[in-house]
C-alpha cells in the first residue's frame, strides 16, 4: 500500500523529510478496524514529532493523528463497527499513524463520521475535538448545558488555532459559557468572532491590560493552547480564586505554582492521547465523544474547522501542510484528500 513516512528527522524544506513510500497491508485483528483512508489533517504534534534530530529509523515511520475513511475489514473482537462505516479518528501515537493508504486503529477511539460532512470536513475535527471536549468537560469540569455556568466566563488563548476553533463552539453552544477568545490578526479576529467569541483581545499585547479595558478583571476558566510559558504570569493573575487554568502546551521552564495557592486555584493538563497511550480502563470514552460530535455537527449545532484542502495524499502535500502549521500562522484545519 501507498503510505508518507520517514527515516531521518530532518527540516521540512529537505526533499527527504517525507517521502512517498510502499508498505504491506496490515491485517486487522482483535480490537483492531482497518480504514481505508480518505482524509488526513496535520496538527502541530505532527511537526513536532517530525521535528530535526539526530534518529535514524530502521524501517520507516508513519506519523499522522487526524483521518476519515471507511472500514474495510475488522478484527475479531470488534462490536461497534462493521465493514462499510464510514468513520472518523485521531489514533494512537503511541502507533503508526495514518498517513497511509490503509489504517489499522482500535474501535475504541473512533468515532462515526458526520453524514453531513464530507471526507475531508471530517478529517479536520478529531484530534482537535477530543482535545477541546477533555479540556473543557473533563479537565475544567465545566458542566454542559448548567444553567449555573451562563454567567461563568473562559478565556481561550489562542482561539483561531485548530483546537481553539472547536474549544470557542463547545463553550458558546454547548456550555453557555461567555467566551474570550485572543486572536492577533484582523482575518483571526473575524474567524473566532464567526465561531462563536463574545469578545476577542490581543495575546500580543499585555493581557492583564487586554482584558481589564473589556471590563474582566478576572475569568473562571482558562484553556492556554499557545505558550503556557510566556502566558503563565498573566493566566495566574487573571484566574479567579478557585477558578482553573488548563494548558495542551508543554512548558520550557519552571512555572511558579506559589502565584495559584492563595486562590485556591487549579491547574491541569489535557493531552488527547492519554487514554490510549495507558489503555485507561474509560478508553472508549472517545469513540462516545467523537460520536457525540457527529451528532453535534448532523443537527447543525457545531461544524467543521477545516479552512483549506491540498490534494491528494502524498509526501509533497504532507510537506507543504507542515511548512504551514510550522510557521504558526493557520487558521482552523488543514487537510489533505484523496
Amino acid at each position: 500500500m501507498k503510505a508518507v513516512g520517514l527515516t531521518e528527522y530532518l527540516s521540512i524544506d529537505d526533499k527527504n523529510s517525507l517521502r512517498d513510500i510502499e508498505l504491506s497491508m496490515p491485517v486487522a485483528a482483535g480490537r483492531d478496524i482497518l480504514v481505508k483512508v480518505k482524509a488526513i489533517s496535520v496538527n502541530p504534534v505532527d511537526t513536532k514529532v517530525r521535528s530535526p534530530k539526530d534518529v535514524i529509523e530502521k524501517t520507516p515511520r508513519i506519523l499522522g493523528w487526524d483521518a476519515s475513511g471507511t472500514i474495510v475489514a475488522v478484527g475479531e473482537s470488534v462490536t461497534a463497527y462493521q465493514i462499510g462505516d464510514d468513520v472518523f479518528y485521531a489514533g494512537d501515537i503511541t502507533r503508526s499513524g495514518c498517513n497511509a493508504e490503509f489504517h489499522l486503529v482500535d474501535e475504541r477511539i473512533v468515532g462515526h463520521k458526520p453524514s453531513t460532512l464530507s471526507h475531508a470536513e471530517a478529517a479536520a475535527l478529531p484530534l482537535t475535538s477530543i482535545t477541546a471536549w477533555e479540556a473543557l468537560f473533563d479537565r475544567l469540569r465545566i458542566k454542559e448545558s448548567d444553567s449555573t455556568d451562563n454567567r461563568k466566563s473562559i478565556l481561550i488563548i489562542g482561539g483561531a488555532g485548530g483546537v481553539g476553533s472547536i474549544a470557542i463552539q463547545l463553550a458558546k453552544k454547548i456550555a453557555g459559557l461567555t467566551v474570550i477568545a485572543t486572536a492577533s490578526r484582523e482575518e483571526t479576529i473575524n474567524w473566532c468572532k464567526d465561531l462563536g467569541a463574545d469578545l476577542v483581545v490581543n495575546h500580543r499585547n499585555n493581557l492583564l491590560t487586554e482584558l481589564s479595558a473589556i471590563k474582566y478583571p478576572t475569568v473562571d476558566y482558562i484553556l492556554c493552547l499557545n505558550d503556557t510559558d510566556g502566558h503563565w504570569s498573566a493566566m495566574s493573575q487573571l484566574i479567579t480564586p478557585q477558578g482553573t487554568i488548563c494548558t495542551i502546551v508543554e512548558n520550557q521552564h519552571p512555572l511558579d505554582m506559589s502565584e495559584l495557592k492563595t486562590k485556591s486555584a487549579t491547574f491541569v493538563w489535557e493531552f488527547m492521547f492519554t487514554r490510549s497511550m495507558y489503555q485507561t480502563d474509560d478508553m472508549a470514552s472517545q469513540r462516545d465523544l467523537l460520536n457525540n460530535i457527529s451528532n453535534l455537527i448532523d443537527e447543525g449545532i457545531l461544524r467543521t474547522t477545516l479552512t483549506q484542502t491540498f490534494t491528494p495524499i502524498n509526501a509533497e502535500n504532507l510537506r507543504n501542510a507542515h511548512g504551514i502549521v510550522e510557521k504558526g500562522k493557520s487558521i482552523g484545519k488543514i487537510v489533505i484528500a484523496n
